[in-house]
């Protein structure tokens, strides 16, 4: 990738934006997270969830204090995004197709929201 498409993605905020938005579909929807978040969801009464208790054998657990992944969940969850992070990234920079990939992905992104639907990014931190 030339500098000339790096700097436009350092001074492009919509097509930055537009990207991360990209990447998170591609890296992080459809991996492990959607079997994580299927199933049965509380509701609250109250609306905080502090009507809201798990129950175990050695006890209730309010619904705040629960967590909501396995260390064995967020391994297997860690894994699988990096491993899409590091597809995705091989797709981009390929040997001989790196300019034409990205030029088109930058060139989309100004054309269009490809997930119009979800929040723009923001900046944290």
């Amino acid at each position: 990738m030339g500098s000339q498409r790096f700097s436009e993605i350092a001074t492009n905020e919509l097509v930055r934006k537009r990207l991360a938005k990209l990447m998170a579909l591609r890296c992080f929807r459809n991996t492990t997270l959607e079997d994580l978040h299927a199933g049965i969801y509380p509701s609250s009464e109250v609306g905080d969830y502090s009507d809201v208790k798990v129950v175990t054998p050695f006890g209730e657990i309010p619904w705040n204090k629960v967590s909501r992944l396995s260390d064995e969940e967020m391994k297997g969850l860690m894994i699988d995004v990096v491993n899409r992070c590091y597809a995705f990234l091989s797709e981009l920079f390929q040997n001989g197709r790196e300019d034409a990939l990205m030029d088109a992905m930058i060139d989309a992104s100004k054309q269009h929201d490809p997930l119009p639907s979800w929040k723009d990014p923001e900046k944290t931190g």
